[in-house]
């Protein structure tokens, strides 16, 4: 089955170049189009897509407001793939602590364009991880947030865990974890599992955003 993919953006020619990149590829298929983060609810209740690749910044309601709304209301949400221009941007990440699972930049070449549509449905890697260290370097609470801490703490993670999110973090895939712990790739996906569940992420996007914010792991 093709990845189905929900472009919003209110300039047309983003969407156009969008859809012609994705659209080469054999699977993946752009189901839908919107010209503002408002009209993002009732397409993804209508088309059901994998991924919603939506700017961060339109004039009604933006893209961190968007994700918001649409990991509020819909069940088994798709995946959101936050499109700015910009990549050191407060926007970009509070997207991303909105429940954004990754960000592409507009002037992404077609194959990076590709890859981050392909790798966000997948969710076994973080997108650009070390973007998203610089962007909690510079955005997140160094000190660490309070309630993120005792979010972490309640967590009660066991070393080995502590040990994948470590490594989830600096981005290895599941795969690459494996290697390093040299271990099964099923064991590492039973450890992943285990840190989103105690940590009430999604995903692993937004279970390493929670190490960053309450300090678990430093973004430098």
């Amino acid at each position: 089955m093709p990845v189905t993919v929900l472009l919003v953006d209110d300039e047309p020619l983003v969407r156009a170049g969008l859809r012609a990149v994705l659209e080469a590829q054999p699977d993946i298929e752009v189901v839908g189009e919107a010209a503002d983060g408002a009209a993002v609810i009732p397409l993804v209740r209508q088309l059901r897509p994998d991924v919603v690749a939506m700017d961060v910044r339109m004039p009604l309601m933006d893209g961190i407001e968007a994700t918001r709304a649409v990991l509020r209301t819909v069940p088994d949400p798709p995946k959101i793939l936050v499109v700015t221009t910009f990549e050191n941007d407060e926007y970009v990440y509070e997207a991303l602590r909105a429940g954004a699972d990754g960000f592409l930049l507009k002037r992404a070449r077609p194959a990076e364009i590709v890859h981050a549509v392909r790798l966000v449905a997948e969710g076994e890697s973080l997108l650009f991880p070390a973007s998203v260290r610089q962007l909690a370097a510079e955005y997140g609470d160094s000190a660490g947030n309070p309630a993120a801490r005792a979010a972490m703490e309640r967590a009660s993670l066991t070393e080995r865990e502590a040990e994948v999110l470590r490594l989830m973090a600096r981005g290895l895939s599941n795969a690459e974890i494996a290697a390093r712990l040299i271990v099964g790739t099923e064991t590492v996906k039973s450890h992943v599992s285990a840190v989103l569940t105690k940590l009430g992420s999604r995903d692993r996007t937004q279970a390493v955003i929670a190490a960053y914010e309450s300090g678990f792991v430093a973004p430098g």
